[in-house]
């Protein structure tokens, strides 16, 4: 096998980047691939598989898979890993833009720190009623390039059962057959919110979750609790920067800011597929 890779993070979300332009994984089944590398202790071990590819029209094109092989719309922790990759391998500039199946994404890269364009959010949906066992919970939902529901627990952040109550609420009927991410919510102080996230694809909580900070911050606002810009406090200690501006109801030119710290490089071979 002997193919480059890269591992980075994106204020804890870690993700392993391969540049496919010489098309030398595509003998393999990507999402196949995805599972087996993302496994940890067996092989390298990551939230998600990024390929870079070439684009006809923009600098380059993406396909994000989660760690169980599902291909996803759009990863804005992600996205800012792709967009430092590609600029430090010289793909392209640092005002730079690329192919995702969420859309055209635009970015800008300012030395560790990477601002990337956020698909427009759409089906916002406020204080819905979901039954959870013998419960009703009032959540919020929102689609931020894949879906996300929203909850402000009572209790503090730290003592929720994000996996067994954000599984429940990924697999819920009412979110059938595509699921949804699952984000707990606190505002801490003005304009700053904190956030644990249940991620489907990764089926576990993961230390932070760019399109769960952005549609955190969206769904805030819609509430009358914060406003732009958004310092996002996630699980794994680093802050985002979410910036928005609206026209009427809409809300546009919507931005994720933050740290993607390129880690390390390194050779896979076969047996990071067995």
């Amino acid at each position: 096998m002997n193919i480059d890779f890269y591992k980075m993070s994106g204020s804890g979300n870690d993700f392993i980047l391969i540049d496919n332009r010489d098309k030398k994984l595509n003998r393999y089944d990507l999402s196949q691939l995805a599972i087996s590398l993302c496994r940890p202790k067996y092989s390298v071990g990551a939230d998600g598989l990024i390929i870079i590819e070439e684009s006809k029209e923009f600098d380059f094109k993406w396909r994000f898979y989660n760690a169980d092989g599902t291909e996803a719309e759009m990863c804005g922790n992600g996205a800012r890993c792709a967009a430092r990759l590609a600029y430090t391998l010289g793909i392209c500039k640092n005002k730079l833009s690329f192919e995702t199946k969420a859309g055209i994404i635009r970015a800008e890269v300012e030395g560790g720190l990477v601002k990337v364009e956020m698909p427009n959010p759409r089906e916002i949906q406020l204080n819905k009623t979901l039954k959870i066992g013998n419960k009703e919970i009032i959540l919020h939902y929102i689609n931020t390039g894949v879906p996300h529901a929203i909850i402000f627990p009572e209790n503090d952040l730290e003592d929720i059962d994000v996996k067994r109550i954000g599984r429940e609420i990924r697999f819920h009927p009412h979110f059938h057959p595509a699921g949804t991410n699952v984000d707990f919510v606190k505002r801490i102080e003005e304009n700053s919110i904190k956030i644990r996230t249940y991620e489907r694809g990764v089926e576990d909580e993961t230390l932070s979750c760019g399109t769960g900070a952005v549609a955190a911050s969206l769904i805030c606002h819609c509430l009358d609790m914060v406003g732009p810009p958004v310092r996002v406090y996630t699980k794994g200690g680093e802050n985002l920067e979410v910036s928005f501006g609206k026209r009427g109801g809409d809300f546009e030119d919507v931005f994720l800011k933050g740290e993607a710290r390129l880690i390390y490089q390194g050779k896979l071979f076969e047996e990071a597929l067995k």
